[in-house]
């Protein structure tokens, strides 16, 4: 069994209701009171290493843009190794929470799937919750290496499987973008103009919003679609004059006039 950040919170919710309830056979309840403080401390350090993540995420996102330049490449090669070694503080703590949480969890679901005296044996069988294996985080850091060391096929598949598993998380309008960042590499520019539309229409206020247009000038540029591009660059220069996209944007629209 293994045991993730979302499986932490579960835990939790699953030791609220155990103590709350009236369950015969159940674990004593200084044991749920020991591993409810046991897995709200894991939780809190777990949510500050994820902030640290989103954190290092943006700045990643925005040196991106101008990693050509050996200095920001130098600066993403800081910030890329630095989130690595949160990847793997986080999994070293899930680690922890196997070997000390996981035998009583699965004692109290055995113990709370056990037939009342009255009734006989063979009735219930033990629940085992539906949780997800991976956070949305360590999922999209997956993905986003794959696309930062060239593994655009992979890229592309693990980002397809984000949107789908995490429709809803903070990291999902960034997931679209990666995904069309990925097509875009791959020159697959039709697929490419699709993300970054649903980007620009489905999350208007989100920050990756100028990057998307952007880009889907870009692509619309390489597909001779010149009307597109100049369309979708000039509401870059119109909607967001102050982003780095904007310059980058008016230089594009200089050379296809």
């Amino acid at each position: 069994m293994t045991v993730t950040h979302g499986m932490i919170r579960l835990g939790l919710g699953l030791v609220t209701a155990a103590v709350l309830g009236t369950i015969a056979g159940c674990a004593k309840h200084a044991d749920f009171v020991e591993l409810r403080d046991h897995l709200a401390t894991v939780a809190k350090s777990q949510d500050q290493d994820q902030k640290r993540l989103d954190a290092l995420q943006r700045r990643m996102d925005s040196l991106e843009r101008v990693k050509d330049a050996e200095p920001s490449r130098a600066k993403l090669d800081d910030l890329s190794a630095r989130m690595q070694k949160l990847e793997a503080r986080l999994s070293k703590l899930d680690d922890s929470v196997v070997a000390s949480a996981v035998p009583k969890l699965d004692a109290m679901a055995v113990d709370s799937a056990k037939p009342a005296k009255s009734q006989k044996p063979g009735g219930a069988e033990p629940i085992v919750p539906n949780v997800p294996a991976i956070t949305p985080t360590s999922a999209f850091n997956l993905s986003y290496n794959d696309y930062l060391n060239g593994k655009y096929d992979l890229a592309v598949s693990g980002f397809q499987r984000f949107v789908k598993d995490f429709p809803g998380t903070s990291l999902t309008p960034n997931a679209h973008y990666w995904l069309g960042e990925s097509y875009y590499q791959q020159k697959d520019y039709a697929r490419a103009m699709q993300s970054f539309e649903y980007v620009s229409t489905e999350y208007p206020g989100n920050e990756k919003v100028p990057a998307a247009l952007y880009k889907l000038g870009l692509a619309a540029a390489e597909t001779g679609d010149l009307v597109k591009s100049k369309k979708n660059l000039k509401r870059v220069l119109e909607e967001f004059p102050t982003s780095d996209e904007a310059k980058l944007a008016k230089n594009k629209l200089a050379e296809i006039r």
